[in-house]
This record gives structure tokens, sequence and C-alpha cells, in this order.
């Protein structure tokens, strides 16, 4: 009989299916037959039932103990109750020794642990079949061992009950590769240091709404490392841009910062905090007395410098682009001013290049529009007469907001922009046209035109042709046109301007050449220079208007004698006063152009000059 409550034995079925059938038509056998027959059948299926039960227990048992897959079992408390030998070797520890932990007490840390207490959870209270991600589970070692953990759920040994189970991937090489390559994608290859992509983004993270204090920028350029990377080779200048990025970390240690190696030779340094602009040059110059420590590959010891631009700024001051450029152009600054040197930021500088770039910017639309013009700057005998000698063509720029701007305030920009040939073209044929016009109404009183040759244009192949074009163009007699160029245009190793020159002359092109002493004279005779004239200019001009300095009165004469020797006309430029202008002539110079006589004058100015001197 069965207990109070419990559940019917064996005995009892088999005798309620005996008492059936023994009442069922077409059965003859008595109950106690049937009773034999259905418990032997019933045993039969028992045996079966258990043996196919055992069976797939010696599978789990041996899927579990032989699984590569680590595993853990756990009662309905969550605490491991059995786990596999796979598991044990990914943790360093014995199969047993982890029997009564709780699974979330496997993670490494406490994030890992927090993260598998929520897959319990989530496991327990939804309708997930489960739970996966990536966690660090402690090792033996006290280190932690990344890997792929699947938490699922068994089902228990009594009906409607599950237990956890957790399954784990070993994620090490993955967890590697991906580290690998992640630093790859932020990091430079050669140096270590963050790579100009990881730097940018740092930079704008620093401009966060609720960044404060400051940040600085520091950018450097290693001085001549093209010398280094031609004269030793790239093996060794990849060991100096090392040993640089080892120098600069071991510098910049304070205010959170960041070195990183940016494209070629540079490196930037972004700092954050406190920072006032005399921290960040003190470090920057400790920085540079590191660099001058020689870096020795072999026998050679490298030593090396850098230019370096700095911005400091409040964090509320602009953005990530203003830090960039500000810290690009006091870099420039520092290379300009001859390298090896810091330079900060300075906004009114910036603010005064603004314009001048912005000048460089419109330049070529300006020609375009017909917002230049030609001034001219007098030559006049110094016989007394005053009587014109000649007409010096200049740019003049007619801007549409900044008003008349001369050469010297744009000049420069156009070397910078690529435009001086441009510009240099366009002087020569408005000039040559207006020499004609001259000529034309003048005859012979209209006065020769000098050109000073733009460097750009004195080296240009093709400066014969263009002349003479512009020459037939206007059918203007090749004398009638001075060429005046100075001693770099003539040493310039980027064309043939000797070549150039003599062609020039011989059909009749009158050449000019500016000098300040003996050195310049002497290239006229040292490379068979067929010049006409020449004009002192700098220092020896200056010198003059001191009539008691002995020593230029001795230099200027020796420079007018030497002129006589070779048969050359001798002017002036620069001449500030008639006093000064009268002691030059006294000397032997004939002609001078300058501010006592007029610094420019138009087109219109030059044929009443010429209409003065006819009458």
């Amino acid at each position: 009989m069965p207990e109070p409550g419990g559940a019917p034995g064996l005995a009892e079925v088999v005798q309620r299916w005996a008492a059936r059938l023994v009442n069922t038509d077409g059965v003859a056998l008595p109950q106690e037959k049937l009773e034999e027959i259905l418990t032997g059948v019933a045993h039969d299926a028992a045996a079966k039932a258990e043996a196919a039960r055992e069976a797939a227990s010696r599978r789990f048992t041996a899927l579990f103990a032989g699984a590569p897959v680590g595993i853990a079992l756990a009662g309905p408390d969550g605490d491991v109750v059995e786990a596999n030998a796979a598991l044990g070797r990914f943790l360093g520890r014995k199969p047993e020794e982890l029997r009564g932990l709780e699974l979330s007490a496997l993670g490494f840390e406490r994030r890992d642990q927090i993260v598998l207490a929520d897959g319990l959870e989530e496991i327990e209270a939804t309708d997930a079949d489960h739970f996966v991600h990536r966690v660090q589970l402690g090792h033996a070692d006290d280190t932690g061992v990344w890997a792929d953990v699947t938490i699922a759920s068994l089902p228990g040994d009594r009906p409607g009950t599950t237990y956890p189970v957790l399954m784990v991937n070993d994620a090490n090489e993955v967890f590697d590769l991906q580290e690998a390559l992640r630093r790859q994608s932020v990091h430079d290859s050669l140096t270590g240091l963050s790579n100009a992509s990881r730097f940018k983004v740092q930079l704008e993270g620093a401009f966060t709404p609720s960044a404060r204090d400051q940040v600085a920028l520091v950018y450097l350029d290693i001085d001549g490392f093209k010398v280094i990377n031609d004269g030793l080779g790239a093996g060794y200048a990849d060991e100096v841009l090392r040993g640089v990025a080892r120098k600069l970390e071991s510098v910049f240690t304070e205010y959170d910062a960041l070195v990183a190696r940016l494209p070629g030779d540079g490196f930037g340094v972004l700092l954050r905090g406190q920072l006032k602009p005399q921290n960040v040059i003190k470090l920057v110059e400790d920085a540079l007395a590191e660099l001058a420590e020689p870096i020795y590959l072999g026998d050679a010891g490298v030593g090396v410098s850098a230019s370096v631009g700095i911005v400091v700024r409040d964090v509320a001051d602009g953005g990530p682009e203003d830090l960039q450029r500000a810290a690009e152009i006091a870099l420039h600054r520092a290379k300009e001013a001859g390298k090896a040197q810091w330079m900060l930021f300075d906004p009114e500088l910036d603010a005064r290049d603004r314009t001048r770039y912005r000048l460089g910017a419109e330049m070529a639309g300006a020609l375009e529009s017909g917002e230049f013009s030609l001034v001219y700057q007098p030559t006049v005998k110094l016989d007394g007469s005053r009587r014109l000698a000649a007409v010096n063509a200049g740019l003049r720029w007619n801007h549409r907001e900044l008003g008349e701007l001369d050469s010297p305030e744009f000049y420069p920009l156009a070397e910078t922009t690529g435009m001086t040939l441009a510009l240099g073209k366009w002087l020569l044929a408005e000039s040559l046209k207006a020499a004609a016009r001259w000529r034309a109404e003048h005859g012979d009183a209209a006065p020769d035109v000098c050109i000073r040759l733009p460097g750009r244009l004195a080296i240009d192949p093709d400066l014969v042709r263009l002349v003479k074009e512009q020459l037939d163009r206007n059918a203007l007699p090749a004398k009638a046109l001075r060429l005046c160029t100075d001693s770099a245009s003539l040493l310039d190793t980027r064309g043939e301007v000797l070549e150039s020159l003599s062609v020039l002359a011989d059909i009749g092109v009158k050449l000019v050449l500016t000098v300040s002493g003996s050195a310049d004279l002497e290239l006229i005779p040292r490379h068979e220079l067929n010049v006409q004239h020449v004009v002192l200019s700098g220092g020896v001009v200056d010198a003059i208007d001191d009539i008691d300095d002995e020593i230029a009165v001795r230099h200027l004469d020796q420079l007018v004698t030497r002129a006589r020797e070779l048969g050359l006309r001798i002017g002036a430029e620069g001449v500030l006063t008639d006093e000064q202008a009268g002691r030059l002539a006294e000397h032997g110079v004939i002609a001078a152009r300058g501010p006592f006589i007029g610094i420019s004058v138009t087109g219109d100015h030059v044929d009443d000059l010429i209409n003065s001197d006819a009458n």
C-alpha cells in the first residue's frame, strides 16, 4: 500500500490494471496470472528506461568531463556543485576547489562579478535562453583571464525547477588580437606614442562642455631631420625618432600629458589642467635641453634641435581647430626666426598675420579684376639739372577695403603664394606699354623704364622670350628698357640667370646691378656681365649722410673708382635729402632716386615731369 499522500506503488498499479483486464471479454486468464504478466512487462519497461537514463547520464558525464569548454554546474542557490577539468585548467585550479563558490565570485574584478550576477538574475527572471558576455575570470595566480561566458539553465531534479550552468570559452587570444589591432589603430608603430588620429580625438575631448581650467598644445618639428635621414640612412633616422619620443615622454609627465607622433618628423603634446604659459615654457625648455643631448647610434652621437610652437588658453576660449591653428602659426614663427627655439602664440601678431595671409589669398583675384596699377620712382640726374634720367616701375595694389598698398606690403606674400611670376609678367607688360606711349608722345625725351626683376622672374627659363615678346608687341627698342637685378638673383642656382641676362644685353637691353659693397661689384668682371649701370644701395648710401664718417666716405670712393674702371654709370637709391644727394654727386654718383625727389608717382605725373624737362 502506498504511504498516505504518496504516489501509488508498482504492485498497486499492476493489481488495478489486472482487475480491469480480467473483466474484459476475451480474457480467460485469472487475475493472478495477469498480475504476473503485467509485472514482467513493467519490469522490462523500467529496466529499459533505467538503461537509457544511465546511458544518457554516462554520456553527459563523459561530455562534462571531457569537454574542451569550461563548465560549472550550480545548485538552486547559485553555488558551484561541480566543475569540469577544462574549467579548472583555465582557472589554474583543481575542479574540486571551485565547489561551493558562488558563480558570480568567479569574476576577477568587481565589475566582472557584477556582470555574472546580472546574467544569473536575467536567466532566472526572464524567458531568456542564455546570457553571453566577455569578462575576466580570476586565475589562481591573481591575474585575470579573458573569457566568453554563457549562462544558461538546466532542468532540476524536481518538476518545474532549473539550475544555472556556466560555460566558458577562452577569449584571451581574441582579446589580445583585438587589443593589438586597437593599439595599432591609436599608436604610432615606430615610436609607440599615440598617433595623430588618437591625438585628434583626445584634443577634441579636451573641449567637452564640462571641461574646465586650461589646455596647452605644443607642436615640435625636428630641425634638419632630412640631413639625418640622408646622411645616416633611414634606419638611423628611425632610431633618432624613437629616441626623441622617449625623451619627450620623460619630460612631459605632468598635467595629464599626452605625447603623440604626428606626420613626418613632427610631435605634439597636449596638456590639461591649471596651466600658465610659464609652466609649459619650462617643460618645453627642459625638452629642448634633453633633445640636445646626443643619441648614440653606433659610433655616431646625434644631437637634435627642434622648433616649437606653444599655445596656452582657457578651455572656454575657442575650440580644437583654433588651438591647432594657433600652435601651427607659433611653430611657423619659430622656424622663420631661425629654428632651435620656441615661440608662444601671440594674438596681436596673429591678427596682423591674418590680414597679410588674407592679402596673399586674394592676390590672384585682384590681379584678374584690375586692382593693380603702376607707380614709378623717378631717377634724376645729379648734375644740378634734376632732369629725368629713368623711371623705376613698381606695383601698387588698390585694395577695395585697405586702400593703396605698395609693393613691400604684398610682394613677400607673392613669393609665398607663388604669385611673383604672374605679377612680374604683368609689371613687364604694362611698363613697356607705358614706355611705348611716352616715346610716341615725347620722342627721345621719354625716359628709360627700369624694372627690378623679381627673383622668380629672373630665374624663369622663358625670361628672354617674355621680354622680347613685350618689346616687339609695343614696337619698343630694347635700349628703352633697363632690367635691374641683384647679387642674390645672379647667384641663384635654380635657373640660368647669367645666360638670360647676357642674351638680353646682346639685343640691347640695359642691365643694372644694385650693389652694397665691393663683393657685389666684382661679380661683373668675374662673370663677364655686360652691365651698363650700377646702383648703390643700403648701408653705403645711408652712411654717407654722416659727413664725419671717414670710413663710409672712403668706402664710397673705392666703389665709385672701381665702377669707373669697369666703365659703369653710377647711380644711387634710397637717397633721403638734397644734402645727401649733393654729397653723393661730389663723390661721382651721377643719378639718384628716393624721398629727396619723391617716392612714387603715377603715369600721368611722369608725363608732367617729361614736359617739365622739355621747357
